[in-house]
């Protein structure tokens, strides 16, 4: 079946950048919306940027001017590019598809493993 597979996590001095990926595997038709989530340690998973099929992007307040979100549809393929980074960026970042076309069928709702960011002061 499908699989999201994500990179680039790590760890950064704050003010430095990071840029995650998340590939999609198999043969794929088309991919629907995909979504950026992260989730700190104790706290709810928040909603950090959206990408639809035609490349329109909605960032979360508390990342907006810092994140862009961007796709590659001939690589199957979201970015998130993470520049002046803080303390408070710390988390393990996944990616979300809302639906994903392929030979082996539609499939809905597929999330990444999960990449861990942690930024140091």
């Amino acid at each position: 079946q499908v699989q999201l597979v994500e990179s680039g996590g790590g760890l950064v001095q704050a003010g430095g950048s990071l840029r995650l990926s998340c590939a999609a595997s198999g043969i794929i038709f088309s991919i629907g919306a995909m979504r950026w989530y992260r989730q700190a340690p104790g706290k709810q998973r928040e909603l950090v940027a959206t990408i639809t099929q035609g490349h329109s992007t909605n960032i979360a307040n508390s990342v907006k001017g810092r994140f862009t979100v961007s796709r590659d549809n001939a690589k199957n393929t979201v970015y998130l590019q993470m520049n002046s980074l803080n303390v408070e960026d710390t988390a393990v970042y996944y990616c979300n598809a809302e639906t994903i076309a392929t030979s082996r069928g539609a499939f809905s709702n597929l999330w990444g493993q999960g990449t861990q960011v942690t930024v140091s002061s």
